[in-house]
């Protein structure tokens, strides 16, 4: 029955975007190891796409380089020559350096190989994003344009606020844009939300616990601006009796009634496989329209979609202009992401437990659909991530070694293969170790 209730097309559809967009993040960052080490004389015995222990799903030998495909999606590798790394090939590094090797370059040459990764990543975010806002362009819905207020869901509600109200500040600072209040409310301890409730502003103060509540409930909306329900079109509608036209209004379901999307979506929960009375507004007149719905319970009517109701600021980039644009959108993430890994150290509302994430985690970003718009836009944040993560000085990744060769070029003493062996297994243990853990955490998640 658990197998039978799962929603497999979610699950599909998150599956192959993770595999894609790990894949081409992935494939870029070795290819910068790769490339520079080509430039450089070093010879890179193998280039992989996940990792292959004890066999290879895909694998191909061009020239002196091995190409593959492993079967457990954690990463990837390139084996270069004379460089200690996952493969902690000993032997080879017990034989006297050759001048194809990466021990035998200068630090400089190193050095670069080290951090090429990295830099192609943090290049593939720029290109992602900037692609993103030539085609998409970019959209901000005003604070000011919320005429009907908002509809929150039951943690905000559980916190003072209450549909309907109408947003202006957090902390005493304007918010002008939709799209500003999570981060707002994200990145401060205490958070006071400053509002208009029937006519009269007042101040919602977040208790104490809301934001670790949160986290932990893994939210994915806690506010939708709210807008009325009027017709768009009819996507095979199973009309009973009446039609609908485009331009009336919903204003009830089965004499419910209600003035507000959120308020329909409600009214028409619980009425699958039946026949339902929809009540809309035509002009200046009611008209009743019976409709039958089916196992999912909906109507299929499409509303107008509330950027057209409320009016959005849209910005369109010209080709040229979409790279400035892309470089300043990659800053910006990555400032978001460094200031929310600051607040795992520093905040009590945000713990490292209800925060770290596997692949399942990663995994659920992608939103149970698949949509190009929403895959770019991770697969850029990803890419940001990546670049991040590497560069720490932590054994086993390419910040590690980099801090080892920056070391060697201050002190002009090179460590030895000895120390370099031992540093990468405590690196790999450590990581090996924290991805377990947050495994460990996505599971009981899950249960949970």
């Amino acid at each position: 029955m658990i197998l039978l209730a799962f929603n497999w097309s979610s699950f599909g559809a998150n599956l192959g975007q993770f595999i894609l967009s790990f894949s081409i993040l992935i494939v870029v960052h070795e290819f910068g190891h790769y490339i520079t080490a080509k430039w450089f004389g070093c010879r890179v015995e193998k280039f992989y796409l996940f990792f292959n222990p004890w066999f290879s799903l895909w694998k191909k030998k061009i020239g002196e380089t091995e190409y593959g495909i492993g079967w457990v999606p954690l990463g990837g590798y390139v084996k270069i020559a004379g460089m200690i790394d996952e493969s902690m090939d000993k032997e080879a590094m017990k034989q006297p350096p050759k001048p194809w090797e990466f021990r035998s370059k200068p630090a400089w040459q190193r050095l670069i190989i080290m951090l090429a990764g990295v830099i192609l990543n943090v290049l593939l975010a720029f290109i992602i994003f900037g692609m993103m806002l030539f085609k998409w362009g970019e959209e901000k819905l005003p604070m000011q344009n919320v005429k009907y207020g908002f509809a929150f869901d039951s943690l905000s509600k559980s916190a003072g606020l209450k549909d309907g109200d109408k947003i202006h500040s957090v902390n005493g600072k304007n918010v002008h844009y939709v799209s500003d209040f999570t981060k707002e409310i994200f990145f401060n301890e205490k958070v006071a939300i400053g509002l208009n409730r029937e006519g009269k502003d007042t101040i919602v103060t977040l208790p104490s616990g809301f934001l670790s509540s949160l986290t932990k409930a893994q939210s994915k909306q806690l506010l939708a601006p709210r807008f009325p329900v009027v017709v768009d079109a009819d996507n095979d509608v199973k009309y009973v009796s009446g039609k609908l036209q485009k331009g009336d209004t919903l204003i009830g379901v089965n004499s419910s009634y209600f003035r507000y999307f959120d308020q329909y979506i409600e009214a028409k929960k619980n009425l699958k496989n039946q026949e339902i009375t929809l009540h809309e507004l035509r002009g200046v007149d009611t008209v009743d329209v019976k409709v039958k719905t089916d196992e999912n319970t909906p109507t299929k009517v499409l509303p107008v979609m509330p950027d057209e109701i409320l009016g959005v600021e849209k910005i369109q980039y010209g080709f040229w202009e979409s790279f400035p644009a892309g470089v300043r959108f990659t800053v910006e993430k990555l400032r978001e992401y460094i200031d929310g890994i600051k607040l795992l150290f520093t905040s009590k509302e945000h713990k490292v437990n209800d925060n770290l994430g596997s692949l399942i985690s990663i995994g659920k970003t992608f939103g149970g659909v698949w949509d190009w718009q929403r895959f770019w836009m991770m697969t850029g944040l990803f890419s940001v991530i990546l670049a991040f993560m590497n560069v720490l000085p932590i054994p086993a990744l390419d910040g590690g070694h980099a801090l080892f060769t920056l070391i060697e070029m201050v002190t002009g003493r090179k460590p030895s293969d000895k120390f370099m062996e031992y540093a990468q297994m405590i690196g790999m243990i450590l990581l090996l170790g924290l991805m377990a853990y947050a495994l460990g955490l996505d599971i009981f998640r899950l249960f949970r």
